[in-house]
């Protein structure tokens, strides 16, 4: 059974190495989980030894096969308890992450099963990320950014590509979530603004970092 910290380990290089699960370096890592460079090196190097990463020195890790289902899980476990924060006890999406971080190590899966099933089995978290399925399966984003819109063109937002609380109270403040409709009406050359319409709504002007960070799916228009 692995430890919190070696479930923290996992997930992040599980989070760092994307869909066609990439090398992750052990730089990259330290930064992730603001460690040093050395700390890490040795912790890859248990988890090598538990089969549940295959690690070379200056190569970089990626998970084995026992270590993908482990971090999936956790991450699984992390999101639906997100679900359950916000639709259940009426937490904002922004409070919620904390929260799920200590409730993301139960182990107890019948707790989660049940959990998942009390929720109606949700495909998705407040944020819009995919929750993993229990076998570690998980249906990754394919979607372009709003900033890949062009203007006139509509989209649903459906995921986010940062979760800090201070953007997601931004996101607050303009009545922009997933499942929010939105159409691209002009891009200024100058920066890379845009100007765009919420739910056929009022305009409004978003800089071209956070065009960047919102996922859409393109609707017809």
């Amino acid at each position: 059974m692995p430890t919190t910290a070696e479930e923290n380990y996992l997930k992040a290089i599980f989070k760092l190495s994307g869909e066609l699960r990439r090398s992750v370096s052990t730089n990259d890592l330290a930064e992730e989980l603001s460690s040093k460079a050395s700390s890490v090196t040795d912790m890859l190097k248990k988890l090598h030894e538990k089969k549940w990463v295959k690690y070379q020195p200056y190569q970089g890790a990626v998970l084995s096969r026992k270590g993908h289902l482990i971090a999936a899980n956790v991450i699984r476990k992390h999101r639906l308890w997100e679900v359950f924060l916000v639709e259940k006890l009426n937490f904002k999406w922004d409070e919620i992450h904390e929260i799920a971080e200590q409730l993301e190590h139960i182990v107890d899966e019948k707790l989660i099963h049940r959990l998942d099933d009390f929720l109606g089995f949700p495909e998705v978290d407040p944020h819009g990320d995919p929750i993993p399925k229990s076998d570690g399966s998980i249906k990754h984003h394919k979607n372009k950014t709003m900033y890949d819109l062009l203007p006139g063109e509509s989209a649903e937002l459906v995921g986010l590509k940062e979760h800090q609380a201070e953007f997601l109270q931004y996101l607050d403040g303009i009545s922009l979530k997933p499942g929010s409709s939105v159409k691209l009406i002009k891009r200024f050359s100058y920066d890379q603004s845009v100007v765009i319409s919420i739910n056929d709504g009022a305009e409004l002007m978003v800089s071209q970092h956070v065009s960047r960070m919102l996922l859409v799916r393109r609707t017809k228009s």
